[in-house]
Order: C-alpha cells, then structure tokens, then sequence
C-alpha cells in the first residue's frame, strides 16, 4: 500500500516511539490505517465503490481503525494507535489532525446526508475522545482524553468532560512541543467540586452565626465570655 509522504512525516514527528521510517512503513498500524484509507477514498471518489469497501473491511481488520472511504481527511493526518477509531462517512477533517486510540466521529442520524462532524486543522483528540453529529470543531482545538462532544467548539479551545466544556478559549496557542499534552488539561468537575465546598464552608459560617443570635449570645461575646473565664481562672 503506497504511503503518503505527509503522513509518514507526520508519524516521523509526533511518535517518539517509532524507530525510523522503515519501522514506520512496516509497523506503525496508525499509519496503515491512513494509508489505507487514502486509497480506500481515491475509488470512493471514482465510484468504485465495493472495492473501496473491500480495502475498508481488511484496514479494520488488520489494524482495528474503521474509517470509512467517504470520509475527508486533509493532510499530515496521525493516529497514535489505530484500535478503536472509527470515523463516519461524511465526517471531514483537516489538516495537521492528531487523533489517539478509541476516538469515534459519529453520527446520531440514520438519515442521509452530512451527519458526521468537521474537525478544522491542528486539532488534537484524546484518547476514547467521542464527538457525535454534524457539528463542528474549530481550528486548533484540543478535546481531553474520555469527553463527550456534541455542540460545536469554537477556534483555539480546549474542551473536556461530558458533555463537553470549554474550559480555555483564545488563550496562548499550543505550540509543537506540546501539542501532544491531551492529558495536560484542568479538571472542570474538580473545580467544581473545589467551589461547592468553599461556599459549603461559607454557609457553614452563616449556619453557626445564626445559631449563636438564636441563643441570645453572638460569636463575638460567646468569645469575650471564655477570655474572661480565662483569666479568672
């Protein structure tokens, strides 16, 4: 199967583990996947299409990535381990696309037509990332590792949870060196929890205040009273 030289720079580049670029050719089933596909969509789009079925079916078997012939994908496309990815038919992605092992383009339509999303360019899907429907995912967008994604993400975020939410919009763009950190992302539901126990503790407060009227006594003189009692004694 003839490999496309952008995506075995893209190999070369974003897998450290890969050892050359005949251990990339020979081993690497993200990018057999890839190069499969490429070849799977070229008779797609020649409307040959049982035999671009035909080298789907022996990609997904051979390499556990089901990505299916009529799908767009630009260039320079990665996938760090192919098991479990599965890409739709009318799913279209662009170019310098990062995606990791279990992440699924679907869709949440039986109807014809685009029903799949579009993910913009320098975009980057973590592991068991789903995104589902004809949404789309801006440009330099980066998806945490597990999340649910079913609105559209604007430009330059980052995007966790389930369902997914923006959690950094406009800020500093991700540069080369970690443009692989999909697991370098706050947690928005520690955050969350983070808060609830700050105004737990502050209601708290008010609670224990209250009571203190309520018995005739405030903090305040309940602690003159126990200073007073203090120095007698």
């Amino acid at each position: 199967m003839k490999t496309d030289s952008g995506d075995l720079a893209a190999v070369m580049e974003r897998d450290p583990a890969v050892i050359d670029e005949e251990d990339a050719r020979k081993y690497h089933t993200g990018l057999h996947a890839v190069s499969m596909y490429r070849e799977s969509h070229r008779l797609w789009l020649e409307g040959k299409f049982r035999k671009a079925r035909k080298i789907n079916y022996k990609a997904h078997m051979i390499t556990g990535c089901d990505i299916h012939p009529g799908a767009t994908i630009g260039k320079r496309f990665f996938i760090d381990h192919a098991t479990g990815v599965v890409i739709g038919e009318t799913a279209s992605v662009g170019d310098d696309v990062t995606i990791y092992q279990g992440v699924t383009l679907g869709g949440v339509s039986i109807e014809k037509g685009k029903r799949h999303p579009t993910v913009g360019d320098r975009v980057v899907l973590g592991a068991n990332a789903t995104v589902l429907g004809n949404i789309t995912i801006g440009n330099d967008v980066r998806v945490g590792a597990g999340s649910v994604i079913l609105k559209d993400v604007p430009n330059n975020s980052t995007v966790v949870g389930i369902p997914g939410q923006i959690i950094e919009r406009d800020g500093v763009r991700i540069d080369k060196k970690n443009v692989l950190m999909h697991n370098d992302i706050p947690d928005c539901r520690d955050d969350s929890i983070i808060r609830l126990q700050s105004e737990i503790n502050r209601l708290s407060l008010i609670v224990e205040e209250l009571r203190s009227v309520k018995s005739g006594t405030s903090s305040a003189d309940a602690a003159a009273t126990d200073s007073k009692t203090n120095r007698k004694e």
